[in-house]
């Protein structure tokens, strides 16, 4: 029996932190409930909100004989990263999945996912993530090269099953043994509720594995499809520039950690290939008439030049302050405590990442979190 039909299958973790996004979650359940390779297990990490971890205990309490779906309370720090770590040490799978509290995966999702871990030498696996406009539409003036932005694939990654640097966390999966080679996802860098809109998390971590793992091999399959929710806030200019001004910050972070060689190794050939081809279709298609074309080649050159001067000031004020995030090994649960408990860097993540949270009140405050 092989890997993906035995009892250590797969083993899915569902961040949450809001009861604003209620229908959203029992929905991204749903999508796992119904996978054509069911999951072994279905876990509900709930971060430090007691209200909303009462009332998901209450929704899963009735067990179903094929699929388990369990909740629990972040056992870490407040944020994404933590949760994720939380998840992980709780997880009896083999290979553990990350899907987005705001997110549907499609029915082959898991299946995907499985057939690449055939190879042994494949220690982690992401998918194409999709977006769900709430308006029903893309906004004329938003590049495909940005959807990032939001969370989704990016117009600039090859089709197919190919090789990566890191996958996207909201869309991913990794062996167990990922985490016990490279330890768990830093604590200091990725998603914080509503407070600020930073990632990078999934990038450092993917960095660290293939350092620990030099043999380790990662991807993404373009088949293994989620819908990830753009709610109205997302769809605005002001969201667009406040989050790749937090991206940038976050790109000084990890360059920081691992190094710029390592840590920018894909940005370099995202800006130097992909954008500039980007602002040549968009003022293509505005000679041509058609309509956006301008707004799109001015909201790559705008989200170059916000990113860039994010990076440069988060650059800065690393080498002046340091850089404060922690990660270490996942213990099992039951064998210690979750989350990440080895550090690196000095100082305060704040020093470098405080204008990320007084810049962008109108944008993140107003939309109730920026995951």
């Amino acid at each position: 029996m092989n890997d993906r039909t035995s009892p250590y299958g797969f083993s899915v973790v569902i961040c949450v932190y809001t009861e604003d996004r209620w229908e959203d979650i029992l929905a991204a359940v749903d999508s796992v409930r119904k996978q054509s390779l069911p999951a072994l297990e279905t876990l509900l990490v709930v971060d430090h909100n007691e209200r909303l971890l009462t009332r998901l205990t209450e929704e899963y309490a009735e067990p179903r004989p094929t699929e388990e779906v369990r909740v629990l309370a972040n056992a870490g720090p407040r944020g994404l990263s933590a949760g994720r770590n939380t998840g992980i040490a709780a997880a009896r799978g083999e290979f553990v999945a990350f899907l987005d509290d705001d997110a549907v995966a499609e029915r082959d999702w898991l299946h995907h996912f499985a057939t690449a871990y055939d190879d042994p030498r494949v220690m982690a696996v992401g998918g194409r993530t999709l977006p769900a406009w709430a308006s029903g539409h893309r906004p004329a003036w938003f590049p495909e090269e940005f959807d990032w932005v939001v969370g989704c694939t990016y117009r600039g990654l090859p089709p197919g099953r190919v090789r990566v640097r890191n996958v996207l966390g909201g869309n991913a999966s990794f062996r167990r043994t990922a985490f016990d080679a490279a330890g768990g996802f830093a604590t200091g860098i990725g998603r914080d509720g509503d407070r600020r809109p930073l990632g990078g998390e999934e990038t450092e971590l993917c960095i660290r594995l293939s350092k620990a793992v030099p043999e380790a091999v990662l991807l993404i399959d373009d088949r293994a499809v989620i819908h990830h929710k753009v709610p109205p806030v997302r769809e605005r200019f002001a969201y667009f520039r406040t989050r790749v001004y937090a991206e940038g910050l976050s790109k000084a972070l990890v360059a920081r950690s691992v190094g710029a060689q390592k840590g920018l190794e894909s940005e370099r050939r995202y800006t130097t290939r992909a954008l500039p081809a980007g602002v040549l279709r968009g003022m293509r298609d505005a000679l041509r008439g058609r309509s956006g074309g301008a707004g799109r080649a001015g909201a790559i050159v705008t989200g170059v030049t916000v990113a860039a001067g994010g990076y440069a000031l988060g650059t800065l004020r690393a080498r002046r302050h340091g850089t404060t995030f922690s990660w270490g090994p996942i213990d099992r649960a039951g064998d210690g405590t979750a989350g990440a408990t080895g550090t690196t860097g000095t100082a305060l993540t704040r020093a470098l990442v405080g204008d990320a949270e007084a810049r962008p009140a109108d944008a993140v405050a107003s939309e109730g979190g920026a995951r």
